[in-house]
């Protein structure tokens, strides 16, 4: 069975590409158990060293390289995971940069799946940034998408094509909306949301933070570990439990900044705490006050998705798997 990673040099991707191959299994069009005998990871670049697997192959390039996609996206492609975008910091600074990934690659790919001998399970990575504007002050299943950035709109256009194409018979797709997901490894990126991590990733490091939002900002959060499984699980639920909407909102669990460092205090002690630093940037801002902060996902529990306990728990599980010492 052949699958396909998307953005598979990513964090999230990489993460979802380990836990497969520790996996070894996915059920494949004909709703069945199979071998993955092939994992084939698809990115701009792959920063981070893995072990050897035979069953990997990594393929560097992007979603507008037509040859690219035709050696990725071949008819025998069982399962794609669709994870590479242009973060919504960047997708904001540069609309031609988003449209062209996030909206013109989602749609390359999905017409690539077309041509597959059955049609391929999708999960696709969508954000809660489809969501914006006068807001009710807790959002659930039923609130309608009114994005307030390029990026949302991108994710959200996107969903509909991955449902279109669902109808169609052309695919089995499922579309993911993702919270913020801390604790992200590694450096901050483009992301506007990347402060959420940096102010727990870098003072459990030793490192200073410049926080560029207030503290009384609230974040809808989810953890690796969490979002890692719900692509799985997504992935092996079958059609009949989807229906009529392919779209589900993940559960997460609400905080404030201020209740993010203050769970890093009690976890960490009040020195890392202290290395965060309040330093406002009005355009991160902006972006970050479009955004939902609490929601009611009763579908998505029923389905099956799992939130994080409490802020505590995502911070002892991050510092576990990058094995810092509390």
């Amino acid at each position: 069975m052949k699958v396909v990673i998307t953005g598979g040099g990513g964090f999230l991707g990489s993460r979802l590409a380990n836990a497969l191959l520790a996996r070894g299994k996915l059920t494949g069009p004909d709703g069945r158990q199979h071998e993955i005998s092939k994992l084939v990871l698809l990115d701009t670049g792959f920063p981070t060293p893995r072990a050897a697997d035979p069953r990997v192959e990594k393929v560097s390039g992007d979603l507008s390289d037509d040859k690219t996609l035709d050696r990725v996206v071949t008819p025998d492609t069982a399962s794609l995971f669709h994870l590479a975008a242009v973060v919504s910091g960047q997708a904001e600074a540069d609309f031609d940069l988003g449209m062209r990934v996030n909206l013109e690659g989602t749609r390359r790919v999905l017409e690539r799946l077309r041509r597959c001998k059955q049609p391929p399970r999708v999960v696709f990575s969508s954000s809660v940034a489809a969501f914006g504007g006068d807001l009710p002050s807790e959002l659930d299943d039923s609130t309608t998408p009114n994005p307030q950035t390029s990026y949302g709109a991108q994710k959200v256009a996107s969903e509909y094509l991955v449902t279109d194409y669902s109808r169609k018979g052309f695919i089995d797709g499922r579309s993911l909306r993702l919270p913020t997901i801390v604790v992200r490894a590694g450096k901050p990126n483009a992301a506007a949301s990347s402060f959420a991590s940096s102010i727990l990733r870098e003072p459990l490091n030793g490192e200073p933070c410049d926080c560029p939002v207030g503290p009384e900002t609230g974040v809808w959060l989810l953890s690796p570990r969490r979002v890692t499984e719900a692509f799985i699980h997504a992935h092996e639920l079958p059609a009949s439990a989807w229906r009529f909407n392919r779209v589900v909102n993940l559960p997460g669990i609400t905080a404030s900044v201020a209740q993010m460092v203050e769970a890093l205090a009690r976890v960490a002690g009040k020195q890392a705490a202290e290395r965060v630093r309040w330093a406002p940037d009005q355009r991160i801002r902006d972006i970050v006050s479009t955004w939902p902060v609490r929601f009611k996902t009763p579908r998505a529990l029923a389905m099956g998705f799992k939130p994080d306990e409490d802020v505590e728990s995502v911070i002892r599980s991050y510092a576990a798997d990058e094995g810092i010492k509390l």
